[in-house]
């Protein structure tokens, strides 16, 4: 990732964690959701606001071929919740 878009998901990601926290969720439920946002973006090497529907495909489609179903799940409510509460997309 390049400076300034390593800059700009350090600034997303502490959203992320700040809406986390004000919105009463327990550490084990941040770890897992904060986990899924730096996995999909070590995953493509770019900030995660970038990513287009057919990226979010692929990226699940290899994560259900490596990971458990649960760990699917956590991911897609994680990114769910980084989309709807840091992006303010549905």
């Amino acid at each position: 990732m390049e400076t300034h878009e390593q800059q700009r998901f350090y600034f997303l990601y502490e959203q992320h964690l700040t809406n986390l926290t004000l919105q009463g969720k327990r550490p084990a439920t941040i770890d897992a959701y904060s986990r899924a946002v730096r996995r999909i973006s070590a995953y493509f090497d770019c900030c995660p606001d970038n990513l287009s529907t057919d990226d979010l495909k692929r990226y699940f489609a290899d994560l259900i071929a490596s990971h458990s179903w649960s760990t699917v799940k956590l991911d897609r409510n994680g990114l769910q919740f980084f989309y709807r509460y840091v992006l303010n997309q549905h």
